[in-house]
């Protein structure tokens, strides 16, 4: 069976493309030599996976659990003469972490990140008829110069450690491409004018021509000539439809070029944090936010179809969260775009674990994978802020000055100057930020209640605890409690973990739940909250939901706490 055939990027979808996903052929590379034997140039490989589901994982037919330092792919496929007569690329979602991808035995692309997407053009080394496509992929979980999140360093799972992921775990398409063509395009919402700014890139001369549509009817259109392969446009929209929580409003785009034809869509939407609150539309809206770490029982970083990526928002939704932060890990655009769709807001989140702050080669790794990811997530909505960093553990450590965090919060911003950003969720943090961001397991409602009843003074007396104070002294900023709780009911005696001690009953969850979102949502200094967390993971019990997303709890009570008014959204 082929999995996840639809198309991997709502929001740059041509009509013409292959989904490459299903069967590949199949090794394992544990000496690292399948460059040095020339393997791309050879016959076909001893196993066969299904694609987009990484070794690791049942559904990709493997299962292999331990480490695995390098794989290979291989696939034939066949193409008729309409599909390589203009341009053809190759599309990767996500591939664990660094890829070498060769196409009939030529070499086309090395990409170093296993997180952010990729594609290369491979026009001129295909042809009609057989092709091969064959990747290499290497991966270190152990190596400080590559981020992994939440992939397990020790060969057992351990308390929010879990299973790895290696080589190819997103979706792999061919996409075919006149000979002139829009290569990318930036959308710029701006709610006072009822206008939206489209900024992109072509390959070639001609005329650019955009239609904007809200429920299939056209709300205003506008053609400029390319410069430089390069256009700039603005459509004055007849409606102004706004992107809010729960309304996603979103208005379908059309961009033509020639004979180029890309469907897209954007939302109507401003974000802004100022005087200590979060501002959708110039409106206070509070951050009823729960951690998603994208895990699933059978596909690991990989959901097994698209209906799974929908019902996680969902069961968040009716839980009476209208957010999520996505921790540790790049999610893929058909998540994104379901989050769009529902009006969900969330914080994007890179895998930043495992990396080491003063190595250099980690370094210019990460930073220039989190440009790719603020590249292709940027048209986002749903997106309110992004985070390259969470918890740097070890950085307050260092001897030496050393700017990794703020050099990646710098480039973060100037990428993007429309979002604000967390440059690091938790601590330690570095001057300058628009939030002040707090991580709290506490189980004591009174140290709990303590910690935030000074804000107004200046006072954040978790960042104190964890001995932040002299590295940034909380200066009047917004305060995002971005995790807390962590509540674990008892489910099996044994290697369950969660923080604190864990629940004997409902009873005592529901009323810790209350007790501690209450403080928070009566307090007019905070701007949002995230709960740890929206559903189990392997070992950790901390979810709402368990592993398979069954109800653990009556989930109405904990929507009925969360949907109490806020004190800083008067």
């Amino acid at each position: 069976m082929i999995y996840r055939t639809e198309h991997p990027n709502p929001q740059w979808e041509r009509k013409k493309w292959r989904c490459l996903n299903g069967e590949w052929e199949f090794d394992f590379d544990f000496g690292k030599s399948a460059k040095e034997k020339e393997l791309y140039k050879k016959g076909e490989l001893s196993k066969k996976i299904n694609v987009p589901f990484c070794p690791e994982s049942d559904l990709s037919g493997i299962g292999y659990k331990d480490f695995i330092p390098a794989v290979c792919y291989r696939k034939i496929v066949n193409l008729e003469n309409d599909e390589v007569c203009g341009r053809v690329f190759l599309h990767f979602g996500a591939v664990d972490y660094k890829s070498y991808v060769y196409v009939n035995g030529e070499f086309a692309i090395t990409h170093i990140g296993g997180y952010s997407s990729f594609k290369v053009e491979i026009t001129d080394k295909l042809k009609k008829g057989e092709n091969i496509i064959f990747v290499i992929a290497e991966d270190d979980t152990r190596s400080l110069e590559q981020p992994s999140g939440k992939q397990c360093e020790k060969f057992e799972n351990y308390a929010c450690f879990y299973t790895r992921t290696t080589g190819i775990w997103q979706s792999v398409w061919l996409e075919f491409t006149p000979k002139a063509y829009i290569e990318c395009a930036d959308y710029y919402a701006d709610i006072e004018n009822g206008t939206v700014t489209v900024k992109g890139k072509v390959v070639g001369d001609g005329n650019v021509t955009a239609k904007a549509f809200y429920k299939s009817k056209l709300m205003g259109e506008e053609s400029i000539k390319t410069f430089n392969d390069s256009f700039l446009l603005q459509i004055k929209l007849a409606e102004t439809h706004l992107w809010e929580p729960g309304h996603g409003r979103l208005y379908d785009l059309e961009l033509n070029f020639g004979n180029d034809l890309v469907k897209s869509y954007f939302g109507m939407r401003t974000v802004a944090v100022k005087n200590g609150k979060f501002l959708l539309n110039a409106k206070p809206v509070f951050q009823r936010f729960v951690l998603d770490q994208g895990f699933y029982p059978d596909g690991i970083y990989t959901a097994k179809t698209d209906d799974e990526l929908k019902r996680d928002i969902e069961l968040s939704m009716k839980a009476g969260f209208n957010g999520a932060r996505l921790h540790q890990k790049i999610f893929e655009k058909r998540f994104l775009y379901y989050c769009d769709k529902a009006g969900y807001m969330v914080w994007e989140e890179h895998a930043n674990w495992g990396m080491g702050y003063k190595n250099p080669i980690a370094v210019e790794n990460f930073i220039c994978e989190w440009a790719e990811v603020l590249k292709r997530d940027f048209n986002n909505p749903s997106i309110i802020g992004w985070c390259p960093f969470n918890e740097s553990w070890g950085y307050k450590e260092l001897n030496e000055r050393h700017r990794c965090i703020e050099t990646v919060y710098r480039l973060t911003k100037a990428i993007d100057e429309t979002r604000p950003c967390i440059a690091i969720s938790g601590n330690y943090h570095i001057a300058d930020m628009e939030i002040y961001d707090v991580h709290d397991y506490t189980h004591s409602l009174e140290e709990f209640r303590d910690s935030y009843s000074k804000i107004a003074e200046g006072i954040v007396n978790d960042q104190i605890r964890r001995g932040e104070g002299d590295i940034q002294p909380y200066s009047g900023q917004a305060v995002f409690l971005s995790e807390y709780g962590g509540f674990s009911l008892i489910v099996d005696e044994g290697n369950d973990w969660g923080y604190g001690e864990k629940m004997k009953s409902k009873e005592e969850f529901y009323k810790m739940y209350q007790d501690f979102t209450d403080l928070i949502l009566e307090n007019p200094h905070i701007m949002g909250f995230c709960y740890t967390q929206l559903y189990d993971v392997e070992q950790e019990k901390n979810g709402i939901y368990s592993f398979d997303r069954t109800p653990k709890l009556d989930i109405k009570n904990i929507r009925d706490v969360n949907i109490k008014q806020a004190k800083s959204e008067n």
